[in-house]
């Protein structure tokens, strides 16, 4: 299948914002035809313009002449390639504008003439030069072939530029698409932030933690007992999940979407950004994950009216980024696909350092949103930097059991006890390594753990766990409390182990 048949079916797929600001493949391949055509009237096919371009970026040939011997009759008549005529394809910004061009450099006459005249069909003959045995015409030094017979230091080359008219309307339309479409995705940006501060806001809003939602709520410190500590909410597990707040929703949600990797892998193998097919997979996984565990994608099963919106947001920005990463590929694909017909068609090489890049993220002070922060330099592509965007700004929102868990049981770190070395562990892992005997930290070895005592308890960092772990760490607690009466019962010599008839 030909590229600009893929081409238009992958834009059809595509948001109508998105698909109007695409590169016209077609009309910029009916320019290259036109620049052959103009070329060719010039004399200049293909081929022989892409000789005369490879000999005029070689090196020059004076070194050369002076490695000669003196006795060598052909250097006076002109067999050296010092004398054979270089052309420079240049872009000329003179006028702000990139404006392509030929510069013509050589050392006869009658190659200025011709080319002031439009007319280069000589030129396939001027760049093999005449052998020692031919005739030669002896021209006056004042006559247009003067100059041919002057020894090569005293010859002066002379120079013209031939301008390409065809090859500038193929230049000034790619650029001004890349710039259109730069300025297109300045917009989507705006729009993109715009909507990732609602979401933000109303996760924020509806993600409530118990402290919000209960009255009973009540916040410890150092003058507490810890070991009265307790996370009461009226009517128990059933209040909790039954409260004004979808944050247990939320974090389900959160933790699914960062299990799914959608967009990027953490994995060492595959570590990066994803395909396109992949993404797309593993977007769709995700939304199917979501209704099988009892979460619409529409937001339905939510509590709260604005956690309802929010599901749809954002999910909706998710295929957002998706359709920039369709986007992304197909217009770089389509650029570097013309620029390589160019190429091959004309002989003229004009690259893409040229052009715009519009798939860089654009800067900070380009955007109006002022809750999200935007990096002000970045290598990464425009889809990736929203993708982090979401990371940073909306999933740490809701705090991850994860982030607060004692590395020895894997459990909530609900009673923490943050040791002399900085480490974090549950009180019952704290309490189990000091009957064993063990005084040094798992993590760094310190000698710090047999003189942990209640001063050791972080009150802090237990308020917040209370308050927005609720569940987790009521259920730490009721686990801590059945281990200790189970060891106590031991060392009273009770069998603590019962069967059931």
């Amino acid at each position: 299948m030909h590229f600009s048949k893929t081409y238009s079916q992958l834009l059809l797929s595509l948001p109508p914002e998105l698909r109007s600001s695409a590169i016209e493949y077609r009309q910029l391949k009916k320019l290259i035809n036109q620049v052959v055509e103009e070329l060719t009237s010039l004399g200049l096919s293909p081929q022989l313009l892409q000789q005369v371009l490879e000999h005029s970026q070689a090196p020059q040939s004076a070194q050369t002449l002076s490695k000669l011997p003196a006795h060598q009759p052909e250097i006076a008549s002109g067999s050296s390639n010092v004398f054979l005529p270089r052309i420079t394809y240049e872009l000329d910004s003179t006028s702000n504008e990139l404006v392509p061009q030929l510069r013509l450099r050589t050392y006869d006459d009658r190659l200025i003439g011709l080319a002031s005249s439009d007319v280069l069909n000589g030129a396939s003959e001027l760049t093999e030069p005449r052998g020692a045995d031919s005739p030669q015409v002896q021209a006056p030094l004042d006559s247009p072939q003067g100059s041919m017979s002057l020894s090569p230091s005293e010859r002066q080359p002379k120079e013209i530029v031939i301008p390409l008219r065809s090859d500038s309307m193929f230049v000034q339309t790619l650029i001004q698409a890349h710039q259109a479409l730069s300025d297109r995705l300045t917009v989507f940006c705006n729009e993109f932030y715009a909507n990732l501060e609602v979401l933000a806001r109303e996760v924020s809003d509806t993600a409530r933690p118990m402290s919000e939602t209960h009255s009973s709520f009540h916040a410890h410190s150092s003058h507490s007992n810890a070991t009265t500590v307790r996370v009461r909410a009226p009517g128990g597990f059933h209040s909790l999940l039954s409260a004004p707040s979808d944050l247990y929703a939320w974090r389900e949600v959160f933790q699914l979407y960062m299990d799914s990797e959608v967009f990027e892998s953490t994995n060492e193998e595959t570590r990066g950004e994803r395909a396109i097919t992949d993404a797309e997979e593993r977007l769709s996984a995700f939304m199917q994950r979501l209704t099988d565990r009892g979460l619409s994608v529409n937001g339905s099963q939510m509590k709260l009216k604005e956690s309802k919106h929010a599901m749809q947001l954002f999910i909706q920005l998710n295929h957002s980024i998706l359709n920039l990463y369709k986007f992304q590929y197909a217009t770089k694909e389509a650029t570097r696909k013309i620029l390589k017909k160019h190429i091959k068609r004309t002989a003229l090489p004009f690259t893409a350092e040229n052009l715009p890049t519009p798939f860089s993220p654009p800067s900070p002070d380009a955007l109006s949103t002022s809750l999200i922060p935007i990096p002000r330099k970045s290598t990464s592509s425009l889809a990736r930097t929203l993708v982090q965007a979401i990371g940073e700004s909306v999933l740490p929102i809701v705090p991850a059991v994860d982030d607060y868990s004692c590395i020895i049981c894997m459990n909530i770190a609900f009673k923490p006890i943050r040791l002399s070395c900085g480490h974090l562990f549950c009180v019952r892992c704290l309490v189990k390594m000091q009957k064993r005997g063990q005084g040094n930290c798992p993590m760094c070895r310190a000698p710090c753990v047999l003189v942990a005592d209640r001063s050791n308890v972080d009150w802090a960092l237990m308020n917040f766990m209370a308050d927005w772990f609720p569940i987790e760490s009521q259920k730490k607690l009721r686990t801590n409390e059945e281990e200790v009466a189970k060891e106590q019962m031991e060392e009273l010599g009770f069998e603590t182990k019962c069967t059931t008839q």
